[in-house]
């Protein structure tokens, strides 16, 4: 699919839909509602990580300690770029705690007690799950040929490839 028809600007050469872009109203409705889902998934993914990073004890406290850290520096890192992309193209974003627990999909841990191997476990999982949300994302922006949008969503996914991969591995014989 192709943008559709560049919207009529005004004198100040904004258009009335208030978009900053050249995309249509449905394409950025689209893209920024893509964008906020993924957002809420991914502030519970950096949640989650933290949690599991305070939380997280046993032989190899030390290890796991410092790679979750790093682990959800790199996942908060992302937040701002995905809440400004969708503001640049003309949409909204997040706007409260609320928010994020209404659309998030990933689901959260409030156990008292995890054992490390499942926290590793469950990180696992969900940083596959984010990479499949990513990958939706990214059809969503090829589809209105959001070529910018995309690259971003490309660079994330490689993270969250790779830090499905760490996971994995640390898992590896435990």
């Amino acid at each position: 699919m192709r943008r559709s028809e560049t919207p009529q600007l005004d004198e100040a050469g904004t258009n009335s839909s208030e978009s900053y872009s050249d995309f249509s109203s449905q394409a950025v409705g689209n893209i920024s509602g893509a964008l906020h889902e993924l957002l809420a998934d991914v502030f519970a993914l950096y949640i989650k990580t933290k949690n599991f990073h305070w939380h997280i004890s046993g032989p190899h406290f030390r290890d796991y300690h410092l790679l979750l850290d790093e682990q959800a520096e790199q996942i908060f890192a992302i937040t701002d770029e995905i809440a400004e992309r969708s503001r640049k193209i003309g949409g909204t974003t997040i706007r409260s705690i609320g928010d994020i627990a209404r659309h998030q999909r990933l689901k959260d841990n409030d156990a008292e007690s995890v054992s490390a191997k499942d926290m590793l476990k469950e990180l696992c999982h969900d940083n596959r799950h984010v990479t499949g949300l990513l990958r939706s994302a990214h059809e969503i922006c090829e589809e209105h040929n959001d070529v910018a949008t995309a690259s971003l969503i490309e660079v994330w996914i490689d993270q969250s490839e790779r830090r499905t991969w760490f996971l994995a591995e640390t898992l590896r014989g435990l």
